[in-house]
């Protein structure tokens, strides 16, 4: 099948849509980078399950700790934002849903990261 990229597109290695290419890789990056920080968050989960207030605050108030949970729901949330895009597009033929559902996927993760990061920041620093 003849390859349907501009030579402008085949010397940036993106796809026929100019996109697809940067898309796939993002997804793929987020989805290596969220193994280590998803074992982390479940690994500090499980440490400090059923651990009070305190104790867990004293762990969140560490730069490292904090930081890497951090990462991991931003880290998630982008991938499912990337994900979620691809299946709206993919699936949902109604022009007028379409639009919709992508307007709120990309706020979702936006206000579910904004949440949970004032959340933890609020919790490591005591307020």
């Amino acid at each position: 099948m003849a390859d349907m990229r501009t030579p402008l597109n085949k010397v940036r290695g993106l796809g026929s849509a100019r996109g697809g290419t940067e898309h796939f890789w993002r997804q793929r990056l987020t989805a290596v980078s969220n193994i280590p920080l998803i074992i982390f968050f479940i690994g500090f989960v499980a440490v400090y399950a059923g651990a009070s207030y305190e104790e867990i605050r004293a762990a969140l108030a560490q730069p490292v700790v904090a930081l890497l949970i951090g990462f991991a729901f931003v880290s998630v949330l982008y991938h499912m934002r990337l994900g979620m895009q691809i299946i709206i597009e993919d699936y949902v033929h109604e022009e007028g849903w379409k639009i919709f559902l992508v307007i709120l996927n990309t706020f979702f993760p936006i206000v579910v990261g904004a949440t949970a990061l004032y959340s933890l920041l609020r919790i490591a620093f005591g307020g």
